[in-house]
């Protein structure tokens, strides 16, 4: 199973670099969202106030699996505190994302490889192709 980073997301609407034909292989029912990834193309709506951002995160949100975040939230604060311990900064919501991965098994996909993989245990892809 594959949790869809938020910049993947973002990048499968612009129809760029083959993410589209890569769920496709993958199986749309083998791909899901955070609720995290959600809230953050939400955001994006909300700062562009652009009908057709709105339109995109509920196509989104109606295609993809969403998955809750709940199941995340112990392995949410084991990642924060070893972050925190070692000295490193990553974004709470980020964070909330590769939790969900790690607590439902599932493997991220994203193009922020380096930016994830100071997470112990994380499966990374990026689908990016150049």
């Amino acid at each position: 199973m594959y949790l869809l980073d938020t910049d993947i997301l973002i990048i499968t609407k612009r129809g760029k670099y083959g993410i589209q034909k890569r769920i496709n292989h993958a199986g749309l029912s083998n791909c899901v969202i955070s609720e995290i990834s959600l809230a953050e193309l939400y955001v994006g709506a909300f700062k562009n106030a652009n009908f057709r951002t709105f339109e995109m995160v509920k196509v989104l949100e109606d295609t993809f699996t969403i998955v809750p975040i709940t199941s995340a939230l112990k392995e949410f604060g084991k990642i924060k505190a070893h972050l925190e311990q070692t000295g490193q900064v990553l974004d709470k919501m980020d964070i909330f994302i590769a939790a969900t991965a790690l607590a439902n098994d599932y493997t991220l996909v994203t193009h922020n490889t380096k930016h994830f993989s100071r997470i112990m245990g994380l499966k990374l892809e990026d689908w990016i192709e150049e």
